[in-house]
C-alpha cells in the first residue's frame, strides 16, 4: 500500500485521507477520494465493489470475473439492489431511487422464479413446492473460480 504523508498528491487511489492530528485507539474511516478508477461491470459484479480502492480481498484471494452461467444475470440484479439499498438506508427520501429499487426486487424475483423452475433451487426455500429432496443435485448455481493476488 501506497505510504500517504498527508498530502493528496501522494496518496495513491486505495490510500484515504485521515485527518493530520487523528488521535490513536478512535475509529475513523477515511473519506474516500476520487472514484477514478472503476472496475468495468463485469469485474466491479465479479470484485464485489464498482471502486479498485474499496477492492481490499481477504487473504489476497479474488474472484475471476463473472463465468457466463445462468446465474450470473441473477448475481448483478441482487448486486445492483444491494447497492441500492445501502444508497437508500443513507437517502431514504429519494423516490426515484426507492422506485428503481422496487423494480430492481420484482426483477429479481421474477428471475429467481425462472432459474428455480429450469435449474432447481437456489436456497432451500426454493423446496416448498418440490416434488423430492433436490438439493445436492446438479447443476449448481454457481462457477465462479479463484485465483490468489500478487
Amino acid at each position: 500500500m501506497a505510504e500517504c504523508d498527508n498530502t493528496l498528491e501522494n496518496c495513491g487511489y486505495k490510500s484515504g485521507v485521515l485527518p493530520r492530528c487523528a488521535p490513536l485507539a478512535t475509529t475513523y474511516v477515511p473519506v474516500q477520494g476520487d472514484p477514478e478508477p472503476r472496475y468495468e461491470p463485469e469485474k466491479a459484479l465479479a470484485r464485489g465493489t464498482l471502486f479498485p480502492g474499496l477492492d481490499l480481498p481477504l487473504g489476497n484471494i479474488v474472484n475471476q470475473d463473472t463465468a457466463d452461467v445462468p446465474m450470473a444475470e441473477l448475481m448483478a440484479i441482487d448486486f445492483a439492489a444491494h447497492d441500492l439499498s445501502l444508497y437508500l438506508d443513507t437517502h431514504p427520501d429519494d423516490s426515484e431511487a426507492f422506485a428503481v429499487y422496487k423494480d430492481l426486487l420484482a426483477l429479481a424475483e421474477e428471475g429467481m422464479q425462472r432459474y428455480v423452475k429450469r435449474y432447481g433451487p437456489i436456497c432451500k426455500t426454493d423446496l416448498v413446492n418440490a416434488r423430492s429432496y433436490c438439493w445436492l443435485r446438479g447443476p449448481w448455481p454457481w462457477e465462479m473460480t479463484a485465483t490468489r493476488e500478487a
